[in-house]
């Protein structure tokens, strides 16, 4: 697919310096520099500032000082050196507090050392507006950071790991065993049939949310195997050919998303409750509609996400 890595996330030629990573001291060097610049994420929420950018901070920043590790580095571009850190043992005021169990975080927190322009927030609700290089940093602090939180110990022998590889390693204190950043790989189709598109909704989705069906790849198993089995488990539909688009990095919170488009032969849906709370067919006239927001029961893709980009060039015919 040729414009492929213009889908949100999709990359935006950032060098990452990976060959520095090693060398403790000129990452130090790279820290200190007046261009450097931090990220800082609260419970994985990226800092804004105003209304669609990032917000960088200066090392040392009193905001910065509840850090619970070293900055990850993220690499660098033309402004500087880039950072990222994770600020979440800060309490931000009780009334800023997300509510618990909802599908979409709508709360903002800001930092008492910071300007009321600055706000940590839900990067769904933002990311398709941040500019390429934006996006593709954030999605890299997100995931490494929330590598980070979840992987504290050894899966070797239980003990206590730390940062190493300016955060691209964590290395465990007692065995050495070294462990690294885990990407999970998820198929996400556009399941065809003539000048049909199959959409389900997973339970608990907010009403009228229909989108592409996905899941994640199987030890062992293909990207087409893992589209035709998910597919035939949540839906019962048989799929033929599978022909790979485009890649969406995920970081919800670690997943990389493979687009394909799938060819259906067969139609009859059976729904597998526990998967999905309902699929349908819906005509090419009618997937227009949902887009254009127009649709009676069915809303618009979410922006941003690799779903609403298939669908749309789906429409367009630029799936070549």
């Amino acid at each position: 697919m040729r414009i492929a890595e213009t889908v949100t996330f999709g990359g935006s030629g950032l060098d990452r310096a990976a060959e520095l990573r090693k060398d403790a001291a000129q990452v130090t060097r790279l820290f200190a520099e007046p261009s450097a610049r931090v990220l800082p994420l609260w419970r994985g929420k990226p800092l804004l500032n105003g209304a669609a950018g990032l917000g960088w901070l200066k090392a040392g920043h009193p905001a910065l000082s509840e850090a619970a590790e070293a900055q990850v580095f993220l690499g660098s571009d033309e402004a500087g050196p880039r950072f990222a850190a994770d600020i979440s043992a800060w309490s931000p005021d009780p009334a800023e507090m997300p509510p618990a169990g909802v599908f979409f975080d709508p709360t903002e927190q800001r930092h008492p050392d910071l300007q009321p322009e600055f706000r940590f927030a839900e990067l769904r609700g933002v990311m398709a507006d941040l500019t390429p290089r934006d996006a593709e940093l954030a999605a890299t602090a997100k995931a490494i950071l929330g590598w980070h939180r979840s992987h504290r110990f050894c899966s070797a022998c239980g003990a206590a790991s730390a940062p190493a590889m300016a955060g691209w390693q964590r290395d465990c204190v007692a065995c050495g065993a070294h462990h690294f950043p885990r990407t999970d790989p998820v198929v996400i189709m556009l399941v065809t049939r003539g000048n049909r598109l199959l959409l389900g909704r997973s339970p608990g989705w907010p009403e009228g949310m229909y989108s592409t069906l996905a899941g994640f790849i199987e030890p062992g198993e293909t990207i087409e195997a893992a589209v035709r089995r998910e597919v035939a488990e949540e839906t019962g539909i048989e799929v033929g050919s599978v022909r790979y688009l485009a890649s969406q990095p995920w970081p919800y919170p670690s997943s990389l998303m493979l687009g394909c488009i799938a060819q259906a032969e067969s139609d009859e849906v059976h729904l597998d409750p526990n998967e999905l709370e309902d699929a349908v067919w819906l005509t090419r006239e009618e997937v227009t509609s949902a887009v254009a927001g127009t649709h009676a029961t069915i809303k618009p893709p979410r922006r941003g996400a690799i779903a609403g980009f298939l669908i749309r060039n789906w429409l367009a015919d630029r799936l070549d």
